[in-house]
């Protein structure tokens, strides 16, 4: 039987409500993604959906990617974006940075939905400088056939390749299916494992059903192998697992423990850089 997950809700504040699936007790991480969160959908009403006050992160990077809706970020690199349905923000975060975010309203959506994932950087890159890359629905690579849109969102994968920065060999795709598409089948490589998350909709793998919050989960040298039994939205994740066991504490990741206790003294002395226009910041978890 195929191996899946299934997200658990978790409330970040004024009742919005995420869905966690890594990392999770079955699995810490898939290829290096050590972190993915389903957020919403919420109706947008007055734009203070989701507010993320400022906060930092060492040794890894973000990658936001929204269904509906729109999200403002800024950070201490002093980038301002806004970050609209099938665009990409990529964070790295390296050594330090401090970022928020905020929903915006925008009277063509009614719902804020997106993913949010971190990629553990590898243990040479943990303190790289931090950067930023955004990019628009037309720099994504897109391979359509009957009843799939497939959008690289990072990494190579179907002979497509990405523009995002990436630090580790890895593929990260937005999938939009329908159920007249047939079976799919993509081979992994021998060094590369996979997740299949469905964000909307239903599928069947290997003769199990899968809905909405699950995660379906590929081994190396396997077949990604599905077919919609829905129309459905799917998010695919991997690449080659990590080497070194992360240790993650609140929004920090890294193999040494001392540059997590590191960062946490540098956020209580508020040593780290600072987000322009931004005196609210998140403290320390208890």
């Amino acid at each position: 039987m195929t191996k899946s997950l299934i997200g658990h809700s978790k409330d970040l504040g004024d009742n919005f409500i995420i869905r966690r699936v890594l990392p999770a007790l079955e699995k810490r991480s898939v290829g290096p993604f050590v972190f993915f969160d389903h957020f919403g959908p919420v109706p947008v009403v007055t734009g203070e959906e989701l507010v993320v006050r400022a906060h930092p992160h060492i040794g890894l990077a973000t990658i936001t990617f929204l269904y509906d809706g729109v999200i403002t970020h800024r950070d201490s690199l002093e980038v301002e974006m806004d970050i609209r349905p099938n665009e990409t923000n990529w964070m790295v975060a390296g050594s330090g940075i401090v970022h928020s975010e905020r929903s915006k309203f925008d009277p063509k959506y009614e719902v804020l939905e997106g993913i949010q994932t971190w990629i553990a950087l590898p243990k040479e890159k943990e303190q790289i400088p931090p950067s930023f890359q955004h990019l628009s629905e037309t720099e994504i690579p897109v391979m359509k056939q009957k009843g799939l849109t497939f959008r690289l969102l990072g990494g190579k994968f179907l002979d497509l390749e990405s523009s995002a920065v990436v630090h580790s060999p890895l593929f990260y795709a937005d999938i939009d299916i329908k159920m007249d598409a047939g079976q799919v089948e993509w081979q992994l490589s021998s060094e590369e494992e996979a997740g299949l998350y469905i964000a909307r909709g239903a599928i069947e793998s290997e003769g199990e059903s899968y809905t909405v919050g699950s995660m379906v989960l590929f081994e190396k040298g396997t077949k990604v192998s599905f077919k919609a039994k829905q129309n459905s939205r799917l998010m695919l994740l991997g690449g080659e697992p990590l080497k070194e066991k992360r240790h993650l504490y609140w929004n920090f990741v890294s193999t040494s423990q001392e540059l997590i206790d590191s960062a946490k003294e540098r956020w209580a002395k508020d040593e780290f850089p600072k987000v322009p226009n931004e005196t609210d910041r998140i403290p320390l978890p208890n």
